[in-house]
Order: structure tokens, then C-alpha cells, then sequence
């Protein structure tokens, strides 16, 4: 680990090698054609925040002045609006302001498309053209490989690493940076981002720019923020030295990561067992990260390997139990919102999920029939049908077909037994 004299941060210290480098220069980054550009990224989707329309009034004085800050060298990052989500675990957000994201897109525009190209095929997270869906197929794909096609046993060393985010390590990140990033001043603009936040730092103080002579501390700043765009990035960046080292130095053939979580697939448990040791050994020394003792396991595909939130199998996958109960409870608190409704239809349509599917639909008509005959209680009692269903109008098919409810509690079409006259009040 490396600091100063003083004991701040400095940049580099990262090991020699041939790496290709960051060609574009410092103005291109902090360009108002950029700073424009990414702000045009920036605001989809969030043009009725408060925040972002107070910036907006006056975009152009705005990114003018983040331009001269920028460009005269004395640009300082800002605090951080903290709060917590807990779905599906609970996690700490931290949001930057307006002017700070907006350079954070403009890092993001210049620096992405670069390292991209430098991480591993299999690495899924964050990245243009990849995801969880993409990720899972693969280690479908894989397993096939392994087991050549379900014919022997395939084993599967399933990894996630403890509070990811919260333990990315500053100087490791800066010394990986600095063997692809040559210019001073885009390397001090980095060092002002990241260090603008850290998990064991109680300081609101960013660290300075040095290049002087090394020191060893153990208690230099840790920690990316999960509300920041630039740490999907250099998460990734910093993951990818762990991505390069599982397959130039272990050699491993079947690997897929997404984010903290990776498996590995092999033929011999005894191959997986002896990787393990030798990751755990890389995390701790190279990356200083750390292998979550309860969610580390070496079992058979056919078993059934919990990954990406879906439980695999050689012949389907079927989703978590812990999934399934949250995607009900989020569709009864949305009263069956058809937005959340068709994201988790979308969702269920990747694996082996008709049943659940149908349960969902079900519940979002029932939902949509009961707020209807609330809403029109005393239309639906104008009629009586034949068989001696309340009906309205052009009405009657769809309550009585597509949501199944009738004031005789007879099953409609999807088979959903209900007693209508809780909801129609006949």
C-alpha cells in the first residue's frame, strides 16, 4: 500500500506490464461537448426530481461552471445523501449531487468503452450487451461442456465475496489504474471521485494527488458507493485483475462472474478444491477482499446450484423461494400494477415458471376486477344474467371470464375460485 510522507494517497505503485493505455486526454473528458453529452444521458428518466430541475433552470451557467472548475484544476467533490433499501437485502445508498453525477457520466462516456474491451468475455455485470439472463445461459452452456452434455458429473464451485462494494481497497484501485491511465490529471480526477467516499473514514475530506514515496498502512480508505455510476465501472475494473488471474494462472476453462458472485465448473471436485485455497489467497493478498464463509460451496449441477437468483438444474431452472415470496409480496403492495406485473411475467419467462406465471396473471386480475367493481358497485347491480350473474353492460365476459368473479363463486377462466359477492357486493 502506498502514501506519502505525510500518509495520503498517492497514484500508481501498481506492477509493470504492457498494458494497453488510456489514449484520451484530460480536455476530452472534461469537454462542455462531453459534459453536455453525458448530461443528456444523465437526465432520463429523472426530468421530474426536484434536484435535477433546479439544475436544468440553468443548465448552461451550470456546466460552464463545472467545466472552468474542471479545468483550472479546483474541482472538489461533494458530500453524499445517505438512506437504505431493503429489498432484496438491506443495503446503504449513497447519493451524490446533481453536478457531481453529471461528471460522473462524463467519465463514464470516456472510459467505459475503453476498458471494456480489456475485461474477460465472462464477466456479466454492468456492461452493454451482457446481464443476469446472458450470464445465466452461459453457465447453462457450461454445464453442458463440462458434463459433456449431462453424460458424467459436473461439480461447481460456487464463491461470493463479503460486502463487496463496502471493501474495494483505494490504493489497489488506483495502483491497477495507473497501469492503464498514463495522464496526471485524469489520474487526480479519479483520485478525487473515489476518494470523495470511504466505509472507514469518518472525514468528509477527499485524499490528495502524490506521487512521492511508498508507505505501509493497513488503515487507508475502503469502500465505493452503490449510487455512484463510475463504481460499476471500476468494480469491474478492479475484479477484472481476479478475472485475468482465474484464467492465465489457474487456468480455470468453465468460469462466469457477476459482480461479487462467480462459479467455477469442472469435471474432478478435487480440481475444485484445490483452486479454492489459491483464490482465497489472491482475493486476500492481491485484491485485499475476503470470500463469504457461508456462501461458498463446491456440489453437482444436478443437485441444483443457486445462481443469479434461480435455482439450475441439468434440464430447467426454477426460481428462488426467497424470489418468489418477494415478487407476490411487491404485487399485492403495488395493487398489481401493471408495470410490476409484466416486469415479473418478463422475468419468469427466462426459466421453468408457467405455473407461477399463471398464478401472477391472476393476481393482477383479480386485483384489476375487485378495484373495478368497487369502483362501479352500483352499475354492476343493474342487471341480472341468465344464470344469474351480476353483470354491466359489455362488462359481464370480463369479470366473469378473464377475472373470475361472479356473485355465485363460480371458477371463470382461469380456474380461480372466489366468492363475488366479497367484491360485488350482491
Amino acid at each position: 500500500m502506498i502514501r506519502s510522507k505525510s500518509g495520503k494517497i498517492r497514484w500508481g505503485g501498481g506492477y509493470a506490464s504492457g498494458r494497453i493505455q488510456f489514449v484520451h486526454t484530460y480536455e476530452d473528458i472534461i469537454s462542455v461537448e462531453n459534459l453536455l453529452a453525458a448530461w443528456g444521458e444523465f437526465v432520463r428518466g429523472k426530468r421530474k426530481k426536484k434536484d435535477v430541475q433546479e439544475f436544468q433552470y440553468k443548465l448552461m451557467d451550470n456546466i460552464l461552471a463545472l467545466h472552468h472548475d474542471l479545468a483550472a484544476g479546483t474541482y472538489k467533490h461533494g458530500g453524499y445523501k445517505a438512506f437504505k433499501i431493503s429489498d432484496p437485502k438491506p443495503r446503504d445508498i449513497h447519493k451524490a449531487s446533481v453536478r457531481d453525477r453529471l461528471l460522473h457520466h462524463a467519465l463514464y462516456r470516456q472510459l467505459y468503452p475503453f476498458f471494456d474491451r480489456t475485461w474477460i468475455a465472462d464477466s456479466y455485470s454492468c456492461r452493454r450487451g451482457k446481464g443476469t439472463h446472458r450470464a445465466m445461459n452461459r453457465f447453462r452452456e457450461f454445464a453442458y461442456k463440462a458434463s459433456r452434455n449431462h453424460t458424467r458429473t459436473c461439480w461447481v464451485l460456487k464463491c461470493d465475496i463479503r460486502k463487496f462494494f463496502a471493501s474495494i481497497d483505494h490504493q489497489t484501485l488506483f495502483d491497477i489504474l495507473a497501469t492503464y491511465i498514463p495522464d496526471e490529471r485524469t489520474a487526480a480526477l479519479l483520485v478525487e471521485v473515489v476518494g470523495s467516499f470511504s466505509t472507514n473514514r469518518t472525514s468528509n475530506k477527499c485524499p490528495q494527488y502524490y506521487t512521492t514515496a511508498r508507505i505501509v498502512d493497513t488503515q487507508l480508505p475502503k469502500g465505493l458507493p452503490l449510487g455512484n455510476l463510475t463504481s460499476q465501472l471500476l468494480v469491474n475494473v478492479y475484479m477484472n485483475e481476479f478475472d485475468q488471474f482465474v484464467k492465465h494462472k489457474l487456468k480455470a476453462r468453465y468460469y462466469v462472474r457477476y459482480a461479487d458472485d462467480f462459479v467455477i465448473l469442472d469435471a474432478m471436485r478435487s480440481n475444485l478444491t484445490t483452486l479454492l485455497p489459491k483464490i482465497h489467497s489472491f482475493l486476500s493478498k492481491r485484491l485485499r477482499l475476503d470470500l463469504h464463509p457461508d456462501k461458498v460451496s463446491i456440489a453437482t449441477f444436478a443437485s441444483g446450484v443457486d445462481f443469479l437468483g434461480w435455482v439450475h438444474f441439468p434440464n430447467h431452472r426454477v426460481m428462488r423461494t426467497a424470489t418468489k415470496r418477494r415478487m407476490h409480496r411487491r404485487i399485492e403492495e403495488t395493487k398489481g400494477k401493471k408495470e410490476t406485473v409484466e416486469s415479473y411475467l418478463g422475468l419468469l419467462s427466462h426459466g421453468n415458471a408457467r405455473k407461477i406465471g399463471s398464478t401472477v396473471a391472476v393476481q393482477k386480475n383479480s386485483v384489476e376486477c375487485a378495484d373495478y367493481a368497487r369502483n362501479n358497485a352500483e352499475g354492476l347491480q343493474q342487471s341480472v344474467h341468465p344464470r344469474g350473474d351480476y353483470y354491466c353492460g359489455n362488462y359481464y365476459w370480463y369479470l366473469t371470464y378473464r377475472c373470475a368473479f361472479t356473485c355465485d363463486g363460480s371458477s371463470g377462466w382461469w380456474g380461480n375460485r372466489c366468492k363475488g359477492r366479497e367484491y360485488f357486493g350482491c
